[in-house]
C-alpha cells in the first residue's frame, strides 16, 4: 500500500510504501479490545475509600441501656445503620491495572494502525517545522491540512516548539512513534504522522 506524503502546506510531495504488512482480517480484534481495556483501567486512580465501623470517629460507650427504654437495642454509635456510622462493603483503595502480554500489545497496535491506514484516516507529513512556538503557527498548520475534529500528531522526536504551540489547542495530542499506543490510535479522528515517525512505527511492528 502506497501513502501520499504531504508538505506543511498540505500539498502532495511524493509517495512511500507502508513499512509493514497490513492486517486486514479479523486477526487481532480481541487483542485490540484487551489492550484498550487494560490501558483505560490503568488510568483509574483507585483512590475511592470509605470508613468501616472500626475507623469512624466515635466512642465505645453504649448509646442507652439494653432493656427498659422501649427502643431497639443499640450497642455502638458507629453502627452502619446510624448517620455518621461506618459503611458496609464500601469502596477501598485498589489497583485496577490489568496485565496484557507484550505480543498481544504489539498485535493490538499493529491491527489498530492497519485499520486506520485502510480507512484513510492517516495523513503523512514530510516533517513538522514551526516558525515559532506560538499557537497561531500550529493552527495555521492544522488549517492547511483541512483537519476537523480531534487529531493525534505523531512525530519522530518531540521538539519543545511543537509541544508549546499545541498545548493550548483542544482535542489535539502530540506523541512520538516510539510511544504511541493502540488506544491513542483509535481515540482520535485523524492521525498526523511524520515520515520519520512512520518509519519508527514500522520498526516497532517488524
Amino acid at each position: 500500500m502506497k501513502l501520499k506524503i504531504h508538505d506543511a502546506n498540505g500539498s502532495p510531495n511524493g509517495e512511500m510504501d507502508v513499512p509493514f504488512t497490513l492486517i486486514e482480517n479479523a486477526k487481532g480484534t480481541q487483542a485490540v479490545h484487551d489492550s484498550v481495556v487494560a490501558f483505560r483501567a490503568g488510568q483509574r486512580a483507585g483512590t475511592a475509600c470509605t470508613k468501616t465501623a472500626g475507623e469512624v470517629a466515635g466512642t465505645n460507650k453504649k448509646p442507652w441501656r439494653q432493656k427498659g427504654t422501649g427502643r431497639a437495642r443499640a450497642g455502638s454509635f458507629q453502627s452502619p445503620l446510624w448517620r455518621g456510622g461506618g459503611v458496609v462493603f464500601g469502596p477501598r483503595p485498589r489497583d485496577f491495572s490489568k496485565k496484557v502480554n507484550r505480543k498481544s500489545q504489539q498485535l493490538a497496535f499493529h491491527k489498530a494502525f492497519s485499520e486506520r491506514l485502510v480507512m484513510g484516516d492517516v495523513v503523512i507529513l514530510e516533517d513538522i517545522k514551526l516558525a515559532s512556538a506560538k499557537t497561531k503557527d500550529f493552527i495555521k498548520l492544522m488549517d492547511a491540512l483541512n483537519l476537523e475534529g480531534t487529531a493525534l500528531i505523531v512525530t519522530g522526536d518531540l521538539n519543545a516548539a511543537l509541544l508549546q504551540a499545541s498545548r493550548n489547542v483542544p482535542l489535539v495530542e502530540v506523541t512520538t512513534g516510539s510511544n504511541v499506543n493502540a488506544y491513542q490510535v483509535l481515540k482520535y479522528d485523524k492521525l498526523i504522522v511524520t515520515k520519520s515517525a512512520l518509519e519508527s512505527i514500522g520498526k516497532r511492528i517488524n
